[in-house]
């Protein structure tokens, strides 16, 4: 759990897409600690206390725009989720490409365009959206649909920031390294894992903690004349 809190959301009203798991829970743990109302989707529950859970299948517009109506207003929305796999070219079907990329980007623009109305209205939102080293880089073991999915959520967010803007809503992309989360363990194997910690220049994998504070950051009012970055917490491999 995110131990050293330094921002305050108390009345501040926060949706977690991806929430159950990884940087998600860690996020909506972190949000709790400091004062927030959190609501957060996923396919399955995290069992985190005091928070509002709805189960969503991210690959159906009907079921996120169900959610979305349950959910209510939303002061921040934290778009984390998302899925991987490894398979090569010629071994991706274009089910599983319409499947990643359903999840890791077009998600991200039907939760957006939902909660950007109501932000609208008020004058104010903070929009977080998680994308990835690879989406910036490439990598090592995932496939095309997840890389470009990850680059499609930094051009996405970059052009969603410009629109929103003058409504006073900011809109920023967090792009992590490879973060010790049961996604990770699960695509590379423990070789693999020691090869990378010994290119990254910190000379370790990140915590999902490293990640978490500077997604509260973005959230916060600390963040305010930052809109359309993209923040790199990677250990310094780029």
């Amino acid at each position: 759990m995110f131990q050293n809190v330094k921002y305050d959301f108390t009345g501040k009203r926060v949706l977690v897409v991806g929430g159950s798991r990884g940087i998600g829970k860690g996020v909506v743990e972190a949000f709790l600690k400091a004062g927030a109302e959190v609501t957060y989707f996923s396919r399955s529950s995290g069992e985190i206390p005091n928070t509002r859970f709805l189960k969503v299948d991210l690959e159906s517009e009907e079921e996120i725009e169900e959610a979305l109506k349950e959910s209510g207003e939303v002061d921040i929305l934290v778009n984390v989720a998302g899925i991987n796999f490894t398979h090569k070219i010629e071994d991706i079907s274009a089910e599983e490409w319409s499947s990643v990329l359903d999840v890791n980007l077009k998600s991200f623009f039907l939760i957006s365009k939902h909660v950007v109305r109501g932000m609208k209205e008020r004058r104010y939102g903070k929009i977080v959206n998680v994308s990835s080293i690879a989406g910036r880089h490439r990598s090592p073991v995932s496939g095309v649909h997840y890389v470009g999915s990850k680059a499609g959520i930094i051009g996405f967010s970059k052009q969603l920031a410009f629109e929103v803007a003058p409504f006073g809503i900011n809109v920023n992309v967090l792009s992590p390294s490879q973060t010790k989360t049961d996604m990770l363990m699960e695509s590379m194997t423990a070789e693999e894992l020691k090869n990378l910690e010994e290119k990254i220049p910190l000379q370790r994998l990140a915590e999902v903690d490293d990640q978490v504070g500077p997604i509260l950051f973005l959230a916060s009012d600390a963040s305010s004349y930052i809109t359309g970055s993209i923040i790199d917490v990677n250990g310094g491999q780029i």
